[in-house]
């Protein structure tokens, strides 16, 4: 039987963003990594290629106690959720193998310091949760005083569209590891909260 939970919007009485304070319960984390997986669209036998693909975009973010974890809870199970960090990238040495960020993105990560990954279980997409997950993010963001936030993906990904609709803006583009990355940013000042459109 099809599933059609993707056809259907979320309603916010069957939806919840949780905001995680220390560790993820194990359950959630288990889920967390399930998610994270399948949306790299990636597959990675057990062992150093696959633990340093988790460390660098998923383990820094959920070991480093002052950066956001954002959980949303649907139907009973963790259906996405959003990570980051409040911070300018480039003033943290936990991000020095990102080098897109000490060559081309310097000035840019001044503007907007605050940067998140999101994903979402595939039943999950495109029914509004990840512009939830974004405009929760950047609420948090924005009571902290934060100026702007910003996401790096390819150029030309699907995702960019995304983030467009959630109020990101192309800002600059740089080589990395063989393709082209991009920086979209969004001005926190312009109003933080506004769930992606369309």
């Amino acid at each position: 039987m099809p599933d059609d939970r993707r056809a259907r919007p979320l309603s916010p009485a069957s939806t919840e963003i949780v905001t995680i304070a220390g560790s993820l319960p194990p359950a959630w984390l288990t889920q967390v990594e399930a998610i994270f997986f399948e949306a790299s669209g990636r597959s990675f036998e057990p062992g150093p290629a696959r633990d340093e693909f988790r460390q660098r975009w998923l383990g820094r973010y959920l070991e480093a106690p002052a950066d956001p974890v954002l959980v949303a809870i649907a139907e009973a199970t963790v259906a996405g959720y959003v990570i980051g960090s409040l911070e300018n990238p480039v003033e943290q040495a936990r991000f020095s193998d990102l080098e897109y960020y000490r060559t081309h993105f310097t000035a840019h990560c001044r503007r907007f310091p605050a940067h998140l990954h999101i994903n979402l279980a595939p039943a999950y997409r495109s029914r509004g949760l990840g512009g939830a997950l974004i405009a929760a993010f950047a609420a948090r963001a924005a009571a902290a005083g934060v100026a702007g936030v910003h996401v790096v993906t390819g150029k030309g990904m699907r995702n960019v569209r995304f983030y467009e609709r959630c109020g990101f803006e192309p800002i600059a583009s740089a080589p990395w590891n063989g393709r082209e990355v991009v920086l979209l940013g969004k001005d926190l000042s312009l109003g933080s909260g506004n769930a992606c459109q369309g």
